[in-house]
This record gives structure tokens, sequence and C-alpha cells, in this order.
């Protein structure tokens, strides 16, 4: 049987179908960086894929997901005559049955063990023994922080962080520099990526404790997210201890 022509257009993606179909991927954006030995096309960003590059791949599909691309460009590619799966993702439990989904229809035989592994490790996580409030920036210049429903914000509130911004109207708010530094939070989560967060930038312009996180932990669903608790947990609970 002839293996599957795929390309992804979104880095988590990418990582999980090249764990489980290795060969399968043809086209991958210029933010895929796992693994890195892909030896895929590269066809542009996620919010800027190079649709005639990608239907010039013939591939049988192409994974993206509703908060990563964008629409006018998944319906170029639609009207090339490419079948485009759009995945959801906003929680950690959706991201499983997402993830599943989209390696059947890129050709997997079953789940694979690193996805049954990821499952089992959210499903046992212990009570978090402490509950704090915390402001999570994606974005500075202008600030920008998680909102609403978010799959960071699942992933954190399970760890026993709440998003103090989980309420706002937007996913991601920009909030006034001066908003955020009065905002009450217990603590700062700052991801390494899409903005590169450090000890030298961002702690600077925030009056509270920072937790410096893996982005890829925080923000990717596929074979990290069996790891994300410990790593993205073992940030938090480094700066719970120094409190």
């Amino acid at each position: 049987m002839k293996s599957a022509r795929i390309v992804s257009l979104v880095p988590s993606l990418t990582e999980a179908v090249a764990a489980t179909l290795p060969g399968t991927l043809v086209g991958v954006t210029d933010w895929c960086t796992h693994p890195d030995d892909l030896g895929a096309v590269r066809v542009g960003g996620t919010k800027n894929p190079d649709v005639p590059r990608i239907v010039s791949l013939a591939p049988d599909l192409v994974v993206a997901n509703e908060e990563e691309n964008r629409r006018p460009d998944l319906d170029a590619l639609r009207a090339a005559g490419v079948e485009v799966l759009v995945t959801e993702i906003r929680t950690v439990q959706q991201a499983f049955r997402e993830l599943e989904r989209v390696l059947k229809a890129c050709g997997a035989d079953g789940r694979p063990a690193w996805l049954d592994l990821a499952e089992s490790v959210w499903s046992g996580l212990p009570e978090p023994w402490e509950r704090v409030t915390a402001v999570v920036p994606v974005w500075r210049r202008p600030w920008m922080v998680l909102g609403r429903d978010t799959f960071a914000g699942d992933m954190l509130a399970r760890l026993g962080v709440d998003n103090l911004y989980a309420g706002h109207p937007d996913r991601y708010p920009h909030v006034p520099l001066d908003e955020l530094r009065s905002c009450g939070a217990d603590l700062a989560v700052l991801p390494d990526e899409p903005y590169p967060f450090g000890p030298d930038d961002g702690p600077d312009a925030l009056p509270f404790p920072a937790a410096f996180v893996s982005g890829r932990h925080l923000t990717w669903y596929g074979p990290s997210l069996a790891e994300a608790p410990g790593t993205v947990g073992a940030g938090l609970r480094e700066l719970l201890r120094r409190r």
C-alpha cells in the first residue's frame, strides 16, 4: 500500500505525524522544528503558507488548525482540489481526541504508544497542592496574554495555575502594561515561544515573580504532551518554593 503524502501546517501536528508515520510528510512550515531531521519541503509560515507550492506537492491531505492557520489559505487549498483536515484544540482532553483523528486520517492503523502514554500521564495527575493566579504573556511590544479557551490555559489549570485573564472575551487580548502590572497576579508564566521571554526580557517589566517554561511543552500538542506536566510543572514548583 502506498504511503500517504501529508502536508502539515502546524508544528505540533508535524511532530505528531513524524513520530507516528515516518516518511509521510512531504511539506511542513518554516516553524516546524521537531524532529530536526524532517527532510520535507518548507512551504512558508503558518499564517502565510505558499499555496501553489503546497498544491504542487500533490498531497493526499493537509492538516491544519483553526487557530494557527487562516481560513482564506485553507479555502484556497480546497478550491485547488486538496483535502484539508482542520483541528480545534482548546483543552488537553480535546488534544487527545483530535490527535487520534488526525493520525487515523493520515493512515495510522491505531493509536500510537506515545499518545496512550500522554493520556495516561495527564489522567494520573494528582490534585494540585496549591492554586495560584498568573498572567501568561505570549508577546511583548505590544503585550499580549492568554485569554479564554486556550489549550495552554487548560494545561496550566490542571497544574494548579489559574489564568487571570481566562474570563476575557478575547482569546489573546492585548493588555496595556499598566494594567498588567496592577492586575494582582501571584506570578507571571513566561514561555520561550512564540516570544522568546527570558531572565533579561520580561521580568524587567513585571512586578511579580516569573516562572520560565518551555513554550513547546506549554503550547504544543503531540509527543511533548507526555513530558509537559513534569517540564512545565518543574518550573512552577521551583518558583513556588522560593515564594
